[in-house]
């Protein structure tokens, strides 16, 4: 493949996972912390693309948000969105594409090793949005105890992301033979 032609399917591929984190934001069911399918999309974004392709997609999508176009969960922008109760997980999203990407690097394409990639990406973006969600709580004057922080930020999503991350991980292997062509 010429050079210019791979950066232009490079350029592609970036855009259009990055539109694939947008839908993904607005398929919600709202609460304290909205139930998504972000997580997923990140997934398949870093499993498929890799570190550096994935995170690129990532940016885009931040910087979609960040200057205020309704990108985020409930069709919200702006940096407000980042600096809110749940803009930790926004934020872990960039723990999730390099711990995906470089498990793919280092340990290769298996099920198995995908698997186990996403799996802990994800457990790290729930850290960071726990830990932010905590945070600005704290901040507003209303500290929280672990397990309010749990019951609203992780207990209830954990079989859904166990579900969401097995549907990633097919759609990531089937979508490998479909974009490396």
């Amino acid at each position: 493949m010429k050079p210019h032609n791979h950066r232009i399917r490079t350029l592609v591929q970036c855009a259009l996972f990055a539109a694939l984190l947008v839908i993904s934001a607005w398929i919600q069911i709202p609460g304290a912390v909205p139930f998504t399918l972000q997580t997923m999309a990140v997934c398949v974004t870093a499993g498929v693309l890799g570190t550096a392709k994935g995170m690129a997609s990532l940016l885009i999508y931040l910087g979609l948000g960040t200057i205020g176009l309704p990108v985020f969960s409930g069709f919200s922008g702006g940096i407000g969105a980042l600096f809110g109760a749940t803009g930790g997980f926004i934020m872990g999203f960039v723990l999730t594409v390099t711990v995906i990407g470089v498990g793919k690097r280092l340990f290769g394409r298996s099920k198995p090793a995908l698997t186990l990639s996403m799996v802990l990406g994800v457990a790290l973006c729930y850290v960071a949005g726990a830990l932010w969600f905590a945070a600005v709580y704290a901040a507003r004057g209303e500290a929280l105890s672990v397990s309010a922080v749990l019951s609203a930020c992780v207990l209830p999503f954990l079989l859904p992301e166990c579900v969401k991350i097995a549907t990633a991980v097919a759609i990531t292997l089937r979508l490998w033979k479909i974009v490396e062509r």
